[in-house]
């Protein structure tokens, strides 16, 4: 096959260089796993800290595991965690296009040069798809691996279908550096042929990530632990073609415990599922940040991390070689911690669709129930549960009145009740100061602590022992004639 060298030298004078360029290269197979996003934002927060570019390209030559919607699903993710790329197929760019795809003739030029430089070969032995994607085959010679080029040409002329196949040298070995593992060095001979273009001429993922990698000037690949076996023959493709090795940045996965990764498959969460569970993005990008990177120097003890501190403060030298452990629990401390941190107007605008899920009562003012709120809650999603008791008391024994802390039982709660009434229908202006300073005044009159009047108020009120807010915001947010109402049925109650 002859070769059009120009093509390859307008390739490389496209490529910028001179720059820190690192790209997100997603499959839009379906949802965005937690070490999907840490990638992304690895990824991103590298280009960022270097002032560089970040690149978003979508990997989709593997047909068969393509899902309708997916590539929509990582837009979104992206844009929702402000993770801003420069280039991308919705963008454009110098060296686009960014869809793998859309770049098939590109690989089939590239798989052919190897050919030529003795560093590939034409394989026309029947195995399998599943073969020709990994390589992962009997490991004796391959017989096309020595044919003759009479034989090659014989073949080809008699439109024989073929795999093109990397050619690793038989003798040797091949040393590659990472960030977090440091040097590697592998036995050449343990290293298959891998299938480089499968038979329908479009590539394998591992030969398309270095052909696109080089040609987009990507200077630090970050990708999963899992990759580590494949990077010898990666260094050896790039040596073939006299390309310049980038950065390695291989990530040890996260983990459910262990001893077991995080999967779908087993119910673990997705980004999606995480936000749909109430976590705020900020939080859970702070939280995947530190799955796996710690930072250093005056900065080794800070937990909580703005997007922009991040950017500041993300070294590749922090990215650790353990694997991390997804743990919930301190996913919701920061959450809870983010949750606190909102203006009280953003945390409403935050909190309403999830207030509005108990309270369909319009004339209940939902920001007055989310300023009790932001200081109790971890999730969103805790929201409705906690307030459900605003559009209806729920059924409730008489048991809740007996408070040891409180001192109150039945009968004190019953005196109680029969004092709160009176003294709450004569305020004029049902303001949370007149209902405050009306039971405190009630309690000094009576010469008893405020919470032995208080507690049966709140009982009354909300039916519960655990509320957000005590008796005076809940007869505020409630209104007089509401309020009333359920007093002078909690003394009915008391009363039987």
């Amino acid at each position: 096959m002859t070769l059009d060298m120009d093509f390859f030298q307008d390739m490389e004078a496209r490529i910028p260089r001179g720059t820190v360029r690192t790209r997100f290269a997603p499959s839009p197979t379906g949802y965005m796993h937690v070490g999907n996003l840490r990638t992304a934002l690895y990824t991103w927060l590298i280009a960022r800290h270097h002032r560089g570019v970040f690149i978003l390209r979508i990997e989709d030559t593997d047909q068969g595991r393509l899902v309708e919607g997916a590539t929509d699903v990582i837009y979104r993710t992206m844009a929702e965690c402000g993770l801003t790329h420069d280039e991308g197929p919705d963008v454009g760019g110098p060296v686009g296009p960014y869809i793998q795809s859309q770049r098939r003739d590109l690989y089939g030029k590239y798989a052919h040069l190897l050919v030529e430089k003795g560093a590939a070969y034409y394989c026309f032995c029947e195995k399998t798809e599943s073969e020709e994607d990994t390589g992962d085959w009997d490991r004796a010679e391959d017989p096309c691996r020595s044919l003759s080029e009479a034989e090659i040409q014989a073949n080809l002329e008699a439109g024989k279908p073929y795999v093109i196949r990397q050619r690793i040298p038989r003798e040797g070995s091949t040393t590659f550096h990472d960030v977090s593992f440091g040097d590697i060095t592998v036995e050449n001979r343990t290293l298959d042929d891998q299938v480089l273009l499968k038979r329908d001429g479009l590539p394998t993922y591992n030969f398309a990530n270095v052909v696109d990698d080089h040609l987009m000037g990507i200077t630090h690949v970050v990708r999963g632990s899992e990759y580590l076996s494949s990077a010898p023959k990666y260094n050896l493709l790039y040596e073939a073609f006299g390309w310049e090795i980038p950065t390695y940045v291989h990530c040890s996965p996260v983990m459910r415990d262990q001893h077991n990764k995080m999967s779908k498959r087993h119910g673990d969460p997705s980004y999606e599922d995480l936000v749909a569970q109430g976590y705020l993005t900020s939080a859970v990008l702070n939280y995947v940040a530190l799955l796996g990177w710690a930072p250093k120097g005056e900065r080794a003890e800070q937990e909580i991390f703005s997007l922009e501190e991040l950017v500041d403060a993300f070294d590749i030298a922090g990215i650790s070689k353990p694997p991390a452990i997804f743990d919930i629990a301190k996913l919701d401390y920061f959450n809870a911690t983010y949750l606190r941190a909102l203006s009280p107007q953003a945390f409403a605008k935050a909190a309403e669709p999830y207030i509005r899920q108990s309270v369909k009562n319009p004339a209940i003012d939902t920001a007055a129930i989310a300023s009790l709120l932001q200081a109790r809650c971890e999730k969103l999603t805790d929201i409705p549960e906690k307030v459900d008791f605003f559009d209806a008391v729920p059924a409730y024994d008489t048991t809740l009145f007996t408070n040891k802390k409180s001192k109150t039982d039945r009968e004190i709660s019953k005196a109680m009740l029969e004092a709160a009434i009176p003294a709450l229908e004569a305020i004029s202006d049902w303001t949370a100061a007149a209902i405050h300073d009306t039971l405190v005044h009630l309690a000094e009159t009576l010469s008893i602590k405020n919470a032995t009047l208080m507690w049966p108020v709140r009982i009354a009120v909300a039916g519960k022992a655990v509320t957000p807010g005590g008796a005076v915001e809940l007869c505020h947010i409630l209104g007089k004639e509401e309020s009333l109402r359920r007093l002078r049925a909690g003394l009915g109650l008391l009363c039987t």
